[in-house]
């Protein structure tokens, strides 16, 4: 038997995420991952604005390099203005495994769970490892193990929605010629191609009409071949192919994202068709918010009602990204019948204002969390990306998140004061005196590790913030007193 802090299942990308999240903010975590190496398909490839800033406030981007940047987004397969940055899931999955397994986080392959329980104040899981079964209890367990989640299996959570009715079929094929296809709607359906730098091509194809049956195994190639051929016109059979599945539109979302000491992030909380990469975004940006919340929560530094939060958010957040989904796979699946309305949509996303409402939606960027204390315009956004001059030098509010805690912001330039008050919460909020290059901001903002803004000055006081974000004042790491 191991004990851990936090045991979380799934080394995916969203699971990779919490755990370097857990560990940036001091809690212990192991990662039990049923395959035995790295994926190795492209899968999701698409990463919005949002998810950069936070790979940037973990100073994460230097190591991504320099992606292909794509200035062109879709709703429902109808092309606007939206950069999006390029990166392969496999390299996406590397970087966040060297980041958490560098930080500290256990990392175990081959480790397949097949029970769990709750005994306690502890969740025991039992796991087939390498070597045989492997018993190991923490006291929190957060399932980020996908779609078919075992965790949500086990745990049978109210999971309302409905089940996939139509499917589009992927692969990844090499040794191919066809031309690129951005969401071309033929006659018979839809075809999308395109082809990489290496060579192989990325092939998605969907029949109008066609249902979504039960799948106990992947499609076959020729499945696919056949359905290209039927709605192209084009035979690929002669191609290689590396990878081959079949995805849905189902639309699934938990009532509840947390179940006393287990909790859920990304697919393991919400199913939905993965369309122009919003579901690996909202999935990463799960992660986050949930990170270091569980991770003050663990230290004892923060009540436990602090993670009924994360619920509360990502929830309201979930919903209205599966919403937004539903409606994009109707227009994009749909047949003949839904041209009136994608002819509406177009010329409605050239208006600007609408570009730009799409736009943040897709990307995570126009989230405002319901954080109360007050109706400043700033509540509950993101913090703004500013250049900053402290006495130290130049600075951006993404280096100030680095170490993963929160910070007291005061813009007047002193900081005196609000560090007086912010001493008690020291061990997990930075004070930080700066003079800001914009105008019309407030003196003073409290910022959480997730970079949302949770109070504003000189309205009153940080204390009640701070209490309610980062916990009891004079707590260090072990819970005790300071």
């Amino acid at each position: 038997m191991t004990v851990h802090t936090v045991i979380v299942v799934g080394a995916g990308p969203v699971g990779l995420m919490l755990a370097g999240e857990l560990r940036l903010g001091g809690a212990d975590v192991v990662v039990l991952e049923r395959r035995t190496g790295p994926v190795t398909e492209s899968r999701a490839s698409t990463l919005h604005a949002r998810t950069m800033e936070i790979l940037d406030s973990r100073g994460l981007l230097d190591r991504l390099g320099e992606p292909p940047v794509e200035p062109r987004g879709h709703f429902g397969g109808i092309g606007f203005d939206l950069t999006q940055w390029k990166v392969p899931q496999t390299r996406t999955e590397e970087l966040l495994r060297a980041w958490a397994t560098g930080l500290g986080a256990d990392l175990r392959s081959g480790h397949e769970v097949v029970d769990l329980s709750v005994v306690d104040d502890q969740v025991e899981v039992r796991a087939i490892g390498p070597g045989g079964p492997v018993p190991v209890r923490g006291r929190y367990l957060v399932g980020c193990d996908g779609e078919r989640s075992t965790v949500r299996r086990l745990v049978d959570p109210e999971f309302p929605g409905e089940d996939a009715g139509r499917e589009l079929l992927r692969a990844d094929v090499a040794g191919i010629d066809v031309p690129n296809r951005r969401f071309e709607r033929l006659a018979a359906g839809l075809a999308i191609a395109a082809r990489r730098p290496d060579g192989v091509t990325r092939i998605m194809v969907h029949e109008y009409g066609a249902t979504a049956g039960p799948r106990t195994t992947e499609p076959t190639f020729d499945e696919l071949a056949d359905a290209w051929k039927r709605v192209t016109g084009e035979d690929i059979r002669s191609g290689i192919p590396l990878w081959v599945n079949a995805f849905g539109d189902a639309n699934r979302l938990l009532a509840g994202y947390r179940h006393g000491r287990i909790l859920f992030a990304g697919d393991a909380a919400h199913r939905q068709l993965p369309i122009g990469g919003q579901a690996l975004n909202l999935g990463l940006q799960d992660a986050v918010n949930l990170g270091w919340k569980l991770a003050l929560v663990a230290r004892g530094a923060a009540p436990d009602e602090l993670l009924d939060s994360y619920h509360a958010e990502r929830h309201a957040v979930a919903r209205r990204v599966l919403a937004n989904i539903r409606t994009q796979a109707a227009l994009l699946l749909g047949g003949p019948e839904v041209e009136p309305v994608r002819a509406i949509l177009g010329e409605l996303i050239a208006l600007d204002e609408v570009r730009a409402h799409l736009a943040g939606m897709i990307s995570g960027t126009d989230i405002r969390y319901d954080v109360g204390d007050g109706e400043h315009p700033l509540l509950g956004l993101r913090m703004p990306s500013l250049l900053l001059t402290t006495v130290d030098g130049s600075t951006r509010i993404a280096a100030l998140l680095r170490r993963g805690r929160g910070v007291l912001l005061d813009l007047s330039g002193d900081g005196a004061a609000l560090s007086v008050i912010a001493a008690p919460w020291a061990d997990r909020v930075d004070t930080v005196a700066a003079v800001a290059d914009g105008a019309g901001l407030p003196d003073s903002m409290l910022i959480r590790p997730d970079g949302h803004i949770v109070w504003v000055g000189p309205r009153h006081g940080p204390e009640t913030a701070l209490r309610r974000w980062f916990g009891r004042p004079g707590r260090n790491s072990l819970g005790g007193a300071t």
